[in-house]
């Protein structure tokens, strides 16, 4: 996303990230008042964030996380990059910078996948679903020929679709909820040129979640150093060096005792 650029800058849009992603006002306030602001790489920015005291300090949510973020969101908008992007998600809060959409098809599966136990339930899910399609077709037909007037009407029915009091009090609330989120759902009447879900980009990557799964990658460091810990204790228990290619067979763990019968296939 930088571009090849290897800097942490902290300015105008990385403090405001910092404060969106709910950093401690002293925290803010103690990089927003230091003389220096752009570090030309990762070593500099985490020896700053340790001479402020920032790295030291133990809560949730992670105050080094959320910093060395501010300052990479910094850096892309201090080179003048992701201009005029916006990013379409799922709602997931790692997504949520800039100028933000969310994905309709998500949004819809909130619906969907409630969980109903009676007929009047399934019912009311049933005509809240029977209305929120066809606003979804109209948001597409306007995408493809935008409209002032059309706009303001869209917006109305949005407000009625999702101030909808069903007596279903969990659809209810989760209505409340996506009506909450209006401005992000409704991004397309601002920006027409973006996607109304996210289906173009996850059907770009689950080849490469695969190949991760299969090769036994991790999300995080955190499930990396767990992985190889497990590891070197597998390694340990049978005897065998870690990083050889073949592990052999655990030992008997209780000498002398049988061992356990096998079913048959």
């Amino acid at each position: 996303m930088r571009a090849g650029h290897g800097d942490y800058v902290v300015n105008d849009e990385a403090l405001a990230y910092m404060r969106a992603r709910a950093l401690a006002g002293p925290l803010v306030a103690r990089l927003s008042g230091h003389a220096d602001r752009v570090f030309a790489d990762r070593a500099a920015w985490i020896d700053h964030l340790e001479r402020l005291g920032v790295a030291a300090l133990k809560v949730h949510p992670d105050p080094v996380l959320i910093a060395t973020e501010g300052a990479l969101w910094g850096s892309i908008k201090a080179h003048g990059l992701l201009a005029d992007a916006a990013i379409v998600s799922d709602d997931a809060g790692q997504f949520n910078v800039g100028p933000h959409g969310l994905c309709w098809v998500h949004a819809e599966r909130l619906v969907h996948k409630l969980d109903t136990f009676t007929d009047a339930q399934r019912a009311a899910q049933r005509r809240i679903r029977g209305l929120i399609w066809p606003f979804y077709r109209s948001l597409k037909a306007w995408r493809r020929h935008p409209s002032p007037a059309r706009k303001a009407t869209l917006s109305a029915r949005f407000d009625r679709i999702f101030g909808h009091k069903t007596g279903f009090a969990t659809l209810d609330r989760l209505l409340a909820r996506l009506h909450a989120n209006k401005s992000e759902l409704l991004t397309v009447l601002e920006r027409p040129e973006i996607p109304l879900n996210t289906n173009g980009s996850e059907n770009d990557i689950p080849c490469q979640v695969t190949k991760r799964k299969i090769s036994g990658g991790t999300r995080s460091d955190a499930g990396r150093d767990c992985r190889a810990d497990a590891t070197r204790r597998s390694c340990r228990i049978r005897g065998r060096e870690p990083g050889t290619d073949r592990i052999p067979a655990a030992p008997q763990l209780c000498p002398g005792r049988p061992e356990p019968r096998r079913r048959r296939p």
